[in-house]
C-alpha cells in the first residue's frame, strides 16, 4: 500500500511515488509535487547553513574562548528551539506521512530503552577508544581546548547542560535523521541515505581532524541505522542524548579534559 499520497517524478527522469518497503505494491510515477520540491530546496539550504555555522564556530573556538560554556548560551538555545519548530514545519511541508519521517511512536517505551542502551554503548565505546588513541597515537576525537569549554565543573553545571542538550540533540536528529533520511527516502534507498548522511555528519567535524571526522561519521551511521530499525526518531534521539550526557559526566567524574569523544555536530 502507498505510504503517502505523494507522487514523485520529473520530466526527464522518474522517481518512485512512495518509499519502497518489503511487501509493498510496485511503485507508481507522477510529477513531483511543488510542495515537495520546496521542501528539498529548503532542507538542503538549512543543512548548508548549519554546516557552515558549525564549522565556522569550531574554527573560531581555536583562537577565542567564550566567557561561559557555549552549550549554556541562552540566545543559542532559543535559536535551536526555533530551528526545531522550523524542522517540524519542513516535515509537514514535505507531504510525507509520520511513519516515513519517523514521527510515529508505535512502541515508545521499547524505543526509549533501545535508544538508551545504544547511547550508553556509544559513550563507552568512544570513551574507551579515545583512551586507546591517546596511549597509542596521542590523538583524540575532540581537541582538549574544546572539552575544557563544554565540560561541566559541578553537578549543577551538568544538570543545566542536560537541559540544554535536549534542544541540541533534537535539532540534529530532526535534520539528519528525520528530514535527510526519512524526508529523502522517496528519492533514494534508505540504507544508502543513512550511510551518506552519516558520512556528511562526520565531515562537519573536519576542524577536529581525521579522528574527529571518523568518530562522528561512525556515530552518524549508527544513529541512522537505529532510525531505520525503529522507524522512529525517538530511539536515535535518546541514544544521541545519552551518549553525549554520559561522556560529559565521565569527564566531570574523572576531572579530565581530553579523554572523550562525542557525536553532536552542534557540540563539535
Amino acid at each position: 500500500m502507498p505510504a503517502n499520497g505523494m507522487g514523485i517524478g520529473l520530466s526527464a527522469w522518474q522517481l518512485p511515488r512512495t518509499v519502497r518497503r518489503p511487501g509493498a505494491d510496485p511503485p507508481t510515477y507522477a510529477p513531483m509535487p511543488l510542495n515537495y520540491l520546496f521542501f528539498l530546496v529548503i532542507v538542503f539550504a538549512l543543512t548548508a547553513f548549519i554546516a557552515y555555522t558549525t564549522v565556522a564556530t569550531a574554527l573560531l573556538l581555536r583562537t577565542w574562548r567564550p566567557p561561559h560554556n557555549p552549550l549554556l548560551n541562552r540566545a543559542d538555545t532559543i535559536l535551536r528551539w526555533l530551528l526545531v519548530a522550523f524542522c517540524l514545519g519542513l516535515g509537514a511541508l514535505s507531504g510525507l506521512d509520520f511513519h516515513t519521517l519517523g514521527w510515529s511512536l508505535p512502541a515508545p517505551a521499547t524505543q526509549t530503552m533501545v535508544g538508551a542502551a545504544a547511547g550508553l554503548a556509544l559513550a563507552l565505546f568512544f570513551y574507551a577508544t579515545t583512551s586507546w588513541l591517546v596511549q597509542r597515537t596521542g590523538a583524540r576525537f575532540y581537541p582538549t581546548t574544546f572539552i575544557e569549554l563544554v565540560a561541566p565543573r559541578s553537578l549543577r553545571d551538568l544538570a543545566q547542560i542536560a537541559v540544554a542538550l535536549i534542544a541540541v540533540v533534537l535539532l540534529e536528529e530532526l535534520l539528519f535523521r528525520s528530514l535527510l533520511i526519512g524526508g529523502l527516502s522517496p528519492l533514494a534507498p534508505e540504507l544508502v541515505l543513512a550511510i551518506v548522511v552519516g558520512c556528511a555528519f562526520g565531515l562537519l567535524h573536519s576542524p577536529q581532524g581525521l579522528w574527529g571526522m571518523a568518530g562522528a561519521a561512525l556515530a552518524g551511521v549508527v544513529l541512522g541505522f537505529l532510525f531505520l530499525w525503529q522507524h522512529s526518531v525517538l530511539a536515535p534521539f535518546v541514544a544521541h542524548y545519552v551518549a553525549n550526557l554520559v561522556q560529559l559526566a565521565l569527564i566531570m567524574r574523572r576531572g579530565e579534559t581530553g579523554q572523550t569523544a562525542g557525536n553532536s555536530s552542534t557540540m563539535g
